[in-house]
């Protein structure tokens, strides 16, 4: 008997198992940081529906410029970034380190 009823859970755990292996893909999301004090500001969100995912995610580069990163990826076209900087690049505390004086 108990040999019967450990058989019916092995059962019951992989049907479970299988279905939500099997189950549709969809859900959405998004975040943003934006710290004053450290001046890190990113965002991302996106959104999937079954095998269709799209999305953006951005952030302040260390050179000044803002990264902006829009993509897409499905069961035909793979993977398409379409990536643009923003802004002129530059040091955004002062002087170049090119014409720091290097000692070694």
């Amino acid at each position: 008997m108990f040999k019967l009823i450990a058989l019916v859970v092995c059962f019951a755990v992989v049907a479970s198992a299988f279905e939500d292996y099997h189950s549709y893909p969809k859900y959405k999301y998004e975040y943003g940081v934006k710290d004053g004090h450290t001046h890190d500001h990113k965002s991302q969100w996106e959104h999937r529906d079954g095998d269709h995912v799209k999305g953006q995610y951005t952030l302040d580069e260390a050179d000044g410029t803002h990264r902006i990163v829009d993509y897409s990826s499905d069961h035909k076209t793979g993977f398409q970034p379409h990536v643009q900087r923003v802004g002129h690049a530059h040091h955004p505390h002062g002087e170049s380190y090119a014409n720091i004086d290097q000692h070694y």
